[in-house]
């Protein structure tokens, strides 16, 4: 008879639990395993709270599987670590982003770049390599292969930092590997959100011109008087939209609207690019035309690998980038997750993990 989760993971932590698809959470106790050679226990302090979260706990992407723990976005201090340990030691502050295992085998995996590998676990609602249900950092504490742990730079704050570990990243990677880091470039960022919102300031920290691009115009005060962008233009406004065309070397798409992406693309030089962020239930509305015509490209990106978030990571130390949060208390998540869905929040709920004991 195989073993039960019980008998793999024989230590109870507390967490919080979404159980259907009306995704509010309750307290839970789940089981987690004992510390492995390869392994480190982390004691979470705080938890960032990401779109993906809501997507998932609704299970608007139809892959939940109940109960889950949400959470990748995770900060802490290492309690134990395994005999092969090398790069961690109790004590230390750390993060883990939304990975917890590849096959570390494939092509992928082989050239740094395992967040594209096939057999990818994620870090909650996912199958771990045993057979077990991973959760996340809805959670008082987690154990994770060390390959995926993430120490924190001196001067990292664990609550500002946590939402790096997936909205940094899911940002900076397509900025590295296409060439929208280079200073004195123009990018374009649709969105001002968890994602946007870092997205100005990894851009701006690269020295690059920054051109936040929004259906809102009331957050052009906060795009260019707080994030620092250099220009603000609302996309329903022809005007502004004609002025900047074919400004721009590239353009992130936080969006998860769908929408046409003519009026988008036309923004873009010849040669620009498009990377897409975001993902709409609907397909998205292209014309060949306005790809072809002006040798432009349309790319998608996601999550980094674990050598590029460290990278991140500690890019944002030396330049004092953090994301702009809100911390609530695991009482207030569920309203949390109810804000987030209407948009209400500047700009990532980060969870006072502590409080989890509080709540259950």
């Amino acid at each position: 008879m195989a073993p039960t989760e019980a008998e793999q993971h024989p230590r109870m932590a507390l967490a919080l639990a979404a159980h259907d698809a009306s995704g509010r959470v309750t307290p839970i106790r789940i089981s987690r395993r004992d510390t492995g050679d390869d392994d480190v226990s982390i004691q979470v302090l705080y938890c960032g709270i990401c779109h993906s979260d809501l997507h998932t706990v609704k299970n608007e992407w139809r892959t939940a599987i109940y109960p889950v723990v949400p959470g990748h976005e995770i900060a802490g201090l290492v309690t134990e670590v395994g005999k092969n340990v090398t790069k961690f030691s109790v004590g230390d502050k750390v993060g883990v982003g939304c990975m917890a295992n590849t096959c570390q085998s494939c092509e992928s995996c082989e050239e740094g770049l395992e967040n594209y590998c096939s057999k990818i676990t994620f870090t909650y609602n996912s199958h771990d390599r045993d057979g077990t249900i991973t959760y996340g950092g809805y959670s008082d504490m987690v154990v994770v292969n060390q390959r995926f742990v993430i120490r924190f730079p001196e001067g990292m704050p664990l609550d500002k930092g946590a939402p790096l570990l997936c909205a940094g990243i899911t940002v900076y990677t397509p900025m590295k590997y296409h060439g929208l880091n280079q200073p004195g470039k123009h990018i374009g960022i649709i969105g001002l959100g968890g994602l946007g919102h870092v997205a100005v300031k990894f851009a701006k920290a690269f020295g690059m011109r920054v051109t936040v691009i929004s259906t809102s115009p009331e957050k052009r005060e906060e795009a260019v008087e707080k994030l620092g962008a250099d220009a603000f233009v609302v996309s329903s406004d022809a005007s502004q939209m004609k002025a900047a065309k074919g400004t721009m070397h590239g353009i992130i798409n936080t969006a998860s609207a769908s929408m046409s992406m003519y009026p988008y693309l036309a923004l873009l030089k010849p040669q620009g690019k498009m990377i897409l962020l975001g993902l709409p239930e609907k397909p998205l509305q292209i014309s060949a035309f306005s790809l072809v015509s002006g040798g432009k490209t349309m790319a998608g990106s996601c999550m980094g690998s674990i050598r590029d978030t460290q990278e991140m990571m500690d890019f944002a130390a030396k330049h004092e980038l953090t994301a702009d949060i809100e911390v609530v208390d695991a009482e207030d998540v569920n309203d949390a997750l109810e804000r987030l869905a209407k948009g209400d929040v500047r700009y990532r709920f980060v969870i006072d993990v502590g409080n989890i004991i509080v709540a259950a």
